[in-house]
């Protein structure tokens, strides 16, 4: 059981073996690791879900242990990456479904506070982005900028 008044959790969980070497057992070379994860993109699939269909499919557990790059590292060599960060993204996509239910219950309160304090959180992320150089400086988020960017 774990602490009652505090957020740990306990020393029991699953961990990923800490080998940094590549398993006997896997039958895919680095090379063939970089093809799959830029023909998963392609079909429209985020990193995430590309490192989960390649552990799950292709029985690869971990693509930077075979390739000594991550996923985000191997689609921005092949010019894959996307402007915008996935988790900035992910925030837009939310306030665009909230944007829409706002529309169409204009008296619920609580959502209204949730798509304001999901605009701040844009707002944000994004100035942090700015700073580190991943967003241009003159970026702003716009409603009618999110809802083109869902599309």
């Amino acid at each position: 059981m774990s602490r009652m008044h505090s957020g740990a959790k306990g020393r029991h969980g699953s961990t990923r073996p800490s080998s940094k070497v590549v398993p006997e057992w896997v039958e895919y070379t680095a090379q063939n690791a970089v093809e799959l994860v830029v023909n998963l993109y392609n079909q429209g699939l985020t990193p995430s879900a590309i490192g989960t269909t390649l552990r799950d499919q292709y029985g690869i557990p971990s693509v930077k242990t075979l390739t000594k790059k991550r996923i985000e590292q191997i689609l921005e060599e092949n010019k894959l990456k996307s402007d915008v960060p996935r988790d900035l993204l992910n925030l837009i996509r939310r306030s665009v479904t909230l944007q829409k239910h706002l529309e169409a219950n204009r008296k619920d309160f609580s959502a209204k506070r949730g798509y304001q304090l999901t605009v701040a959180k844009i707002r944000r992320l994004a100035d942090y982005y700015k700073h580190r150089g991943k967003l241009g400086v003159d970026w702003n988020y716009t409603p009618e900028m999110a809802a083109l960017l869902v599309k």
